[in-house]
């Protein structure tokens, strides 16, 4: 973390919801007083822009080593152009993805977990990041849209398995996504609320 802001992501496959609960919790921090920063990965810049177009490609994919080569890219420019300056200015930053996914998509391909780990040295510890955990069959079942080379469910357990692995290791804090979504956002507030206290965060202009 970065002066006195805080940093939160939320980590799931794609169908788990965080998007929309990016939203609510923007909103309902917003509401509170604080200044909040809604950021995703990949990002908005170029590595980032291009990344996003081949997600949808349903194409052969790259080497899975060079995937996580881009996103390692695309999350440096992420952290300083818009993390760490959102930090430093006491704001707080909620991000959908950060190198978690690494981990989760490239590692279920077979990348060497500590390979994607060194690459992202530079990368901030976030004050709490969350898996909203789903299994892959209500993933694909949400998912209305096309889905992207990422979307398999054999590919996805493989995925949902790594972002266990990270809970048990204490790197990410389970919840259940699979419930209604009042409940899963009142919890994921609650949580958020509880590290404002203890960061004694204070609310933005």
């Amino acid at each position: 973390m970065a002066g006195k802001g805080l940093f939160i992501v939320l980590e799931g496959i794609d169908g788990s919801g965080k998007d929309t609960h990016l939203k609510f919790l923007a909103k309902e921090l917003r509401e509170l007083g604080y200044t909040v920063v809604e950021t995703a990965e990949p990002s908005r810049d170029r590595v980032g822009t291009f990344l996003k177009r081949y997600a949808k490609m349903n194409e052969e994919r790259l080497p899975a080593e060079s995937e996580a080569l881009l996103y390692a890219s695309d999350r440096f420019d992420h952290v300083k152009n818009v993390i760490t300056p959102a930090l430093l200015r006491d704001q707080i930053v909620i991000s959908v993805r950060y190198y978690y996914s690494s981990m989760a998509y490239q590692g279920a391909v077979g990348v060497d977990l500590d390979w994607i780990r060194e690459m992202n040295r530079f990368a901030l510890r976030p004050d709490l990041a969350v898996l909203l955990d789903i299994l892959p069959e209500y993933s694909l079942h949400r998912l209305k849209r096309r889905r992207s080379i990422y979307e398999d469910s054999d590919y996805l357990r493989k995925v949902r398995d790594i972002y266990i692995r990270l809970v048990n290791e204490g790197e990410l804090v389970k919840v259940d996504a699979d419930r209604p979504k009042r409940v899963v956002q009142g919890e994921l507030l609650s949580m958020i609320q509880d590290l404002v206290e203890r960061r004694n965060a204070k609310p933005g202009p």
